[in-house]
């Protein structure tokens, strides 16, 4: 089991260019932790794979009142209906103007909390940062260390 490579996928939607800069940071956060993701626009995954993955990671920008973006909403009924719980977190921009700042990556933790080993959630305000970068990599970490906690054997204990 040392030897696997867990299967990883991060699908995320963009309207602005903002969460898709912040896929391709989280992305290579991950590769420094030795995760090697799939990268895929919400239009490109089909929703039907997802059990295919030990790792899905979700990126979002949030529309209107806080709303889910019509492209993750197949994205978000797979995972409601999954059977297997794989290692999650999300990840998402926002802007602090609205009252509901990243309400669609809070949607998506609330859910994925309740239905999979949701690792960790991380929100970024508009285009990421150089400062946003060292929280991406924490966020990465936290992942890859949920995945890890997630897979171990249990441990049986001697009487």
């Amino acid at each position: 089991m040392m030897n696997y490579k867990p299967r990883a996928a991060i699908v995320y939607a963009s309207a602005t260019g903002h969460t898709e800069r912040l896929a391709e940071i989280v992305e290579r956060a991950l590769r420094e932790q030795g995760v090697f993701p799939e990268s895929f626009r919400a239009d490109q995954f089909n929703s039907a794979e997802l059990s295919r993955y030990d790792m899905v990671l979700v990126g979002t920008y949030t529309w209107a009142n806080g709303e889910i973006p019509k492209q993750l909403h197949g994205l978000f009924e797979a995972f409601e209906n999954l059977g297997k719980s794989p290692v999650t977190a999300v990840f998402g921009t926002g802007d602090r103007c609205f009252a509901t700042y990243c309400g669609a990556v809070d949607q998506f933790r609330d859910m994925l909390y309740a239905k999979t080993a949701l690792a960790a959630t991380f929100k970024v305000e508009q285009m990421p940062s150089t400062q946003d970068y060292a929280r991406c990599r924490q966020f990465a970490k936290s992942v890859a260390a949920k995945y890890r906690e997630h897979t171990q054997p249990l441990e049986t204990s001697k009487s």
